[in-house]
């Protein structure tokens, strides 16, 4: 693969782009908006600044990189790309019309790929001529630094096409894991309840945000789950929440909250508007709790973390590997969450989560069968 053709030149179409063209693609970045094309220029131009002074890039190979990237708003320039990667707006209608007009441009051997964290690859497959050259290729922002890239093949697929953008994010030093076309693949499901259960936590006064937070970080992970939605954006993470809940038939696990809708309902964004869970600027600090909340914190969220990965095996979403792989290196958790089951005990945690429904009689704190059969089996997860 040659030429490589990003549309959208949005942050994460900008990190793409770069990682291509670091890697010697001839790459072209589409955007319709001319403001767009023009900040992401600058954008590209800035991040070679400041890695020539860190001393990552020589000059020369800063401004190798940089040639490497055509960038344009209009559309016929990408006709001679071998992979087109589209990274707009989550919305299924816009996409598919999009790559109804990009199959008119491009060659027959053109991989087509979608970026989407949410959406059915399936269905946006469906709009064009020739779906089996068509599958998903999820990537993490910042795509430059996250290594994991999430291979999502569409019902059409064929293999060979998996098989050629296995081989291409190898080449381009990714962690790529395979996930079957399923609401949220595989981060973004699993990843629910470190959101969902916090929220849930502190809808019930049994911790605080700072609380929280403090205890989650403390437990390994790099940020607590207000902090981080804070970062992300709660208009963008209440959305993809809401967009998994619906494409599961409503199911009680992914059940948004109240306590985030009235963020977004207040226009309180996040770090973006200046306010969210915290108020901005603020230096987020650990603060002093109570030992007892960690099984009622950080021991909970885990255990339904566990339960949300477990799951994604048993509905062959995934494998057992590839699992703990996204996790660590998709959203930066300090370890496996079935390499956690194996080492906290498998049995406790079928516990906890018959505790938890015994408690509250709610379909969210179903135990999965297969996280049951191995405690029943005294077996452990192949990580």
């Amino acid at each position: 693969m040659k030429t490589v053709a990003v549309i959208g030149a949005g942050t994460m179409g900008q990190g793409i782009a770069q990682i291509a063209a670091t890697f010697s693609h001839t790459t072209v970045l589409y955007d319709l908006q001319e403001s767009a094309i023009k900040q992401a220029k600058e954008k590209h131009k800035s991040i070679a600044n400041r890695l020539i002074e860190k001393g990552r890039w020589s000059r020369e190979q800063a401004e190798q990189i940089l040639n490497n990237i055509t960038y344009t708003s209009d559309l016929q320039k990408i006709s001679e790309a071998d992979l087109v990667i589209e990274a707009i707006i989550e919305n299924i209608a816009i996409k598919k019309e999009l790559f109804t007009r990009i199959e008119e441009l491009v060659s027959e051997n053109c991989i087509l790929a979608t970026n989407t964290s949410s959406l059915s690859v399936t269905a946006i497959a469906n709009a064009c001529n020739k779906p089996a050259r068509f599958l998903g290729l999820h990537f993490f922002n910042p795509a430059p630094l996250m290594k994991l890239v999430e291979i999502i093949p569409a019902l059409q697929t064929q293999e060979g096409v998996i098989n050629d953008c296995k081989s291409l994010l190898d080449s381009w030093s990714k962690v790529a894991v395979t996930a079957k076309d399923t609401p949220g693949f595989i981060v973004n499901k699993v990843a629910r309840p470190f959101y969902g259960e916090a929220f849930r936590i502190y809808q019930e006064n049994i911790a605080t945000v700072e609380e929280i937070d403090t205890i989650m970080r403390n437990g390994g992970y790099r940020m607590g789950p207000f902090q981080l939605t804070d970062y992300i954006g709660h208009d963008v993470n209440y959305k993809v929440t809401q967009s998994v809940w619906e494409a599961f038939y409503y199911d009680e696990r992914y059940k948004p909250s109240f306590v985030q809708k009235s963020l977004v309902d207040a226009g309180y964004l996040g770090r973006k508007s200046g306010r969210g869970f915290y108020s901005y600027p603020y230096e987020i600090i650990d603060v002093s709790y109570d030992q007892q909340l960690i099984p009622q914190v950080l021991d909970r969220i885990n255990v339904m973390l566990i339960n949300e990965a477990a799951d994604a095996v048993f509905l062959g979403i995934c494998s057992e590997k590839d699992v703990d792989l996204a996790m660590t290196k998709g959203v930066n958790y300090p370890e496996g969450l079935l390499a956690l089951a194996n080492k906290i005990g498998i049995a406790n945690c079928v516990d906890r989560l018959d505790d938890l429904f015994d408690r509250y009689h709610e379909s969210r704190y179903r135990c999965c069968p297969l996280l049951r059969d191995k405690a029943n089996n005294n077996t452990l997860f192949d990580v």
